[in-house]
């Protein structure tokens, strides 16, 4: 492949005026650069885009670390830093972990080597120490409330959610209310599980460790759900769902084996996700689209650490 000097030999011109004619500088004769344009088109001389790119000290490359690409949550997130990126001339680079500490690592070691701008990641495995531990070598921003940390993010305040909506519950006359995570050691889990326990002690209400239900992320483990219910000899009367697919999935199951939403079991799913509006199900509505937008530009604009809490909303409709 020709370069850059290559070039300048062929165009009779020295390395200087190449480099001014690639950059489009104005202080070139126009003989020269003419010669010089001559040669590139002669050549097929294509510019090397890295070498470029270490000129300015940008790759235009953001990576984005998400567990499972096929999931709403994170496809509808991913769709927000996609159409930023766009608009800013910027690529992402893509790794799904699947909650894999060495895939996450890997993503980590790409922003150490420089090879990408800033890291976003949507759901961490990695503990704090290992996240602090990069944080010198470029911007991460994380989608968890990272207040009090050198970690920017972008996060919805789930302990306050959480109340919120075990509050409107117990408004609605539930006693016997139960919640479904995707994993109990993730942050926001952590978060959800201190305002349940929070939320019964101050209503002096039984802790009852049977509706919780872990390992909910996709719409077959709705069935899971009811039919640990049905086996339960006094069953939760409500449950807060963190997906709005895993929602469906209860609903569905539901309605195949005669089981009453919202007679015997009233439901608040998460997100707002298309799938909920269809089947009617009651949801927290997280605006995921913009916080993926936030999401990137905390990695490209903001120079300071920033936090950004993103406002929910109820949705209510036919589940609860």
């Amino acid at each position: 492949m020709t370069n850059i000097r290559e070039l300048a030999k062929m165009a009779g011109v020295s390395v200087t005026t190449v480099s001014r004619v690639l950059n489009n500088h104005p202080y070139v004769s126009e003989e020269k650069r003419n010669a010089v344009l001559a040669t590139i088109r002669e050549s097929n001389y294509q510019p090397n885009i890295n070498a470029i790119h270490l000129s300015m000290g940008k790759t235009f490359l953001v990576g984005v670390v998400v567990p499972y690409i096929e999931h709403p949550y994170f496809a509808l997130l991913m769709k927000g830093m996609a159409i930023e990126a766009l608009e800013n001339n910027y690529k992402l680079v893509l790794f799904q972990s699947n909650y894999d500490e060495a895939k996450e690592l890997d993503a980590l070691k790409m922003l150490k080597q420089k090879q990408i701008d800033a890291l976003i990641i949507c759901s961490r495995i990695c503990d704090w120490s290992t996240i602090e531990e990069f944080t010198p070598y470029g911007p991460i921003i994380l989608c968890e409330d990272t207040r009090g940390k050198n970690v920017s993010s972008t996060y919805v305040d789930h302990y306050k959610t959480f109340i919120f909506a075990l509050e409107y519950l117990y408004q609605k006359g539930h006693r016997k209310i139960g919640y479904s995570i995707g994993r109990k050691t993730g942050s926001n889990s952590i978060f959800r599980g201190m305002a349940f326990k929070d939320f019964i002690k101050d209503n002096h209400l039984p802790y009852e460790p049977a509706y919780i239900f872990d390992e909910c992320l996709y719409f077959e483990d709705g069935e899971r759900v009811i039919s640990r219910i049905k086996q339960m000899a006094d069953p939760p009367t409500a449950l807060l769902i963190t997906s709005d697919e895993v929602a469906a999935g209860i609903v569905t199951c539901a309605q195949q084996q005669n089981f009453s939403i919202p007679g015997d079991l009233a439901l608040i799913g998460f997100n707002n996700q298309p799938i909920a509006k269809m089947m009617n199900i009651t949801t927290i509505e997280i605006p995921l689209v913009e916080m993926g937008r936030q999401l990137f530009l905390q990695g490209i604009v903001d120079k300071e650490i920033s936090y950004q809490e993103i406002p929910v909303t109820l949705i209510e409709r036919q589940t609860v």
